[in-house]
C-alpha cells in the first residue's frame, strides 16, 4: 500500500495527494497518517510545494467529509435506519448504531464536526450525523475544515520535520499499513460474525433507556 502511495504521489503530485485524502474519507483503509507525512516528506526534498500539500490534503479530505454529509442529508433518518436494518450486518452500522451517534450529536454539534475531523476513523462518519441532523452547509463546511486544517497541517509537518529520516523508516511502513489494513480487515470480520449479539444488547440498552425515561 506505501508503494502504491507513493508512485501515485510521485506521479501526480498535488492532485494525488488530494486523491488519496478523499478516498481517505470515503475508504478509511487508506490512512491519512500515510498520506500526508509522505506528502510533507516529499516537500522537504524539493519535489512538491508545503502549502500546496496542505491545501490539497484539506481539499481532498474536505470533499470526502461533504460526500458523506450530502448523501445522510439526502436519504434521511429513517431511509438511513431502513437501509441499517436490512443491510447492517454487511455494512457494521445498526439502527442503534444510527439513534446514538444523532443522540451524540445533537448533544454536541459543532464541536462534534470540528474535533470529530482530527480523530481517526471517526472523522470519515462523524459527517452523517451532521447531514442527518440538517447542520446548515456553511457550518458544517467551516467547522470540517478548520479541524481538516489542523489535522493535515499537522501530518504533514511531521512528515517535513522528518526529512532526511524518514528513509531510516520507509522500509517498515509499506508492512505497518498492511498491518493496518488486516486490522480494519480482521474487526469487519468480527462485526459480521458477532452481528446478532450485539444487536440483541443494543436492542435491549434501548429498551431499558426508554423504560427509566417513561
Amino acid at each position: 500500500m506505501f508503494d502504491w502511495m507513493t508512485g501515485l504521489i510521485d506521479a501526480l503530485g498535488a492532485p494525488g495527494v488530494a486523491l488519496l485524502m478523499f478516498l481517505e474519507n470515503v475508504f478509511p483503509p487508506i490512512p491519512s497518517e500515510l498520506v500526508m507525512p509522505l506528502a510533507g516528506f516529499n516537500a522537504a526534498t524539493g519535489k512538491m510545494n508545503l502549502v500546496a500539500v496542505i491545501l490539497a490534503g484539506a481539499a481532498g479530505s474536505l470533499a470526502g467529509a461533504w460526500f458523506w454529509y450530502w448523501l445522510a442529508l439526502k436519504l434521511g433518518r429513517e431511509r438511513l435506519r431502513d437501509f441499517a436494518e436490512r443491510h447492517g450486518r454487511w455494512t457494521g452500522i445498526t439502527p442503534e448504531d444510527l439513534d446514538r451517534s444523532h443522540d451524540w450529536f445533537q448533544r454536541h454539534g459543532a464541536a462534534a464536526v470540528l474535533f470529530g475531523r482530527m480523530i481517526p476513523t471517526v472523522r470519515t462518519f462523524i459527517s452523517v450525523p451532521a447531514g442527518l441532523s440538517r447542520m446548515p452547509v456553511l457550518k458544517f463546511l467551516g467547522f470540517s475544515l478548520v479541524g481538516t486544517a489542523i489535522w493535515t497541517t499537522l501530518l504533514a509537518m511531521a512528515g517535513y520535520w522528518l526529512q532526511s529520516g524518514y528513509d531510516a523508516v520507509a522500509h517498515w511502513l509499506d508492512p505497518v499499513s498492511w498491518v493496518v489494513l488486516a486490522a480494519i480487515v480482521g474487526f469487519y470480520i468480527w462485526q459480521v460474525v458477532t452481528y446478532d449479539s450485539r444487536r440483541s444488547k443494543a436492542q435491549e440498552k434501548a429498551g431499558l433507556a426508554a423504560s427509566r425515561s417513561e
